[in-house]
């Protein structure tokens, strides 16, 4: 059913309620999970891939530690870093690489937050054609 879960990570403690999520799911699908940061500070945004920013260095190191932790547990993973704003990397990835779910954990502002801050989520569930699993953190 999910051959390829696409995890949205944003490096906050939001991100552990979907990460315990998507365990048993990718295992009882049998699905390969692609761990995604979108690293959004102004190195990021400025030089994209050539950046080079502590930063970067916390979200590769991140990324590699949940990644191990999926693997520990039997279940494929990969580990993708994107530059910029995270909605459109999250939507480019999807539209360039594909995958049969997004899974992703939200904060919860509300509209006017939204509104004001940005809702990577909300841009991506209306820019997509494949499922989206929004989990709203606590």
């Amino acid at each position: 059913m999910y051959k390829t879960i696409l995890l949205t990570l944003d490096g906050t403690p939001t991100d552990r309620a979907i990460i315990e999520h998507v365990k048993p799911l990718a295992k009882l699908a049998q699905s390969r999970v692609v761990l995604l940061h979108v690293a959004d500070g102004w190195a990021a945004r400025t030089f994209g891939p050539d950046a080079v920013s502590p930063e970067i260095t916390e979200d590769t190191a991140y990324l590699k530690r949940i990644q191990s932790e999926f693997q520990s547990a039997g279940i494929p993973a990969e580990a993708e870093l994107a530059y910029g704003d995270p909605g459109d990397e999250i939507v480019r990835w999807v539209e360039k690489k594909g995958c049969d779910l997004v899974a992703m954990s939200t904060h919860g502002h509300g509209f006017l937050a939204d509104l004001f801050l940005g809702s990577a989520s909300r841009r991506v569930r209306h820019s997509i054609r494949v499922p989206v699993l929004l989990l709203r953190a606590r």
